[in-house]
């Protein structure tokens, strides 16, 4: 018989994370009751007839009161006002989890924030998505299979850590425990530049002369590279800005590399671009994504 893990969840933020979260604890039988908070009455009213949350909150305070769990799901650049908000409501029993893309902001903001309930809070980042965006996009498999980044401070109780391994587990992910500096380090490189380039590069094409008939042209290689370009721009702008020391010197590595292909293909040195292209060839060839099937 399936335990309930989570009596009372608050969902701060009914989008696709907080919602695909709520749905899986509750497809899994997992979760008793759920609450659920969005600025937008009209996404909390969805949340609540599509069945993601059972009861639709006016204020950040009313949803958390009485919780066992709180997930905030809010844009990072809005983490500090909604902590703020949050703080003094907290239950001295609740453990508070975030999903954002980036941690050492987001640890500033409760450090600046949350007081006594500091140790209550376990910083997550699970790595799962989608180009769309909103309620209506929640999925109950969205975390099944994908790899989840807790990043405890020295000041995060262990038991709660613990406990946040034994709720991401139990949606099917794979936890790992990071530092903070180390995972806005990492997530610079593999996920925050890609995105940068292909807004970048879907922005030059476009803005060419014939740029529309140019990309009507776009086959499966276009569609595989210029996929992250239609994520969210409000998610991403406050991502970029909130870890752009680590992405700006990311895209000094790539430009380095850039600069030594377009020289190469300048001086029509065959053997050497060769080279390159293969030296990227082997560096991705290695590389599986958790989930994937060979």
């Amino acid at each position: 018989m399936t335990q309930v893990l989570v009596e009372r969840l608050a969902v701060i933020g009914c989008g696709l994370m907080g919602g695909s979260f709520a749905l899986g604890l509750r497809q899994r039988g997992l979760v008793g009751h759920v609450r659920g908070y969005s600025s937008r009455d009209s996404t909390r009213q969805k949340a609540v007839a599509l069945g993601v949350i059972d009861e639709a909150c006016e204020s950040v305070a009313q949803t958390v009161t009485g919780a066992d769990l709180v997930l905030l799901a809010v844009p990072v650049q809005a983490t500090e006002l909604t902590l703020s908000a949050l703080a003094p409501h907290l239950g001295t029993h609740t453990l508070l989890m975030d999903v954002g893309s980036t941690k050492c902001d987001v640890i500033e903001a409760a450090r600046h924030t949350l007081g006594l309930a500091l140790p209550r809070f376990v910083p997550a980042h699970p790595i799962a998505g989608k180009e769309v965006a909103g309620v209506e996009h929640a999925d109950a498999q969205l975390y099944q299979r994908r790899q989840v980044y807790l990043t405890p401070m020295a000041e995060t109780d262990p038991s709660l850590t613990a406990r946040a391994q034994v709720l991401w587990q139990s949606l099917g992910s794979k936890v790992n425990l990071l530092g903070a500096e180390f995972h806005d380090q990492a997530f610079a490189a593999v996920s925050h530049l890609p995105h940068l380039l292909a807004f970048g590069f879907m922005n030059g094409l476009s803005a060419q002369e014939g740029g529309a008939e140019l990309v009507a042209m776009g086959g499966p290689g276009f569609r595989d590279f210029s996929r992250i370009a239609a994520s969210d721009p409000t998610v991403w702008r406050d991502i970029l800005l909130a870890n752009r020391l680590q992405v700006l010197a990311q895209l000094q590595h790539t430009q380095t590399a850039l600069a030594e292909l377009e020289q190469t293909m300048r001086d029509g040195n065959g053997l050497r671009l060769h080279e390159l292209i293969e030296a990227s060839r082997l560096a991705r060839s290695g590389w599986r994504l958790l989930g994937d099937t060979e």
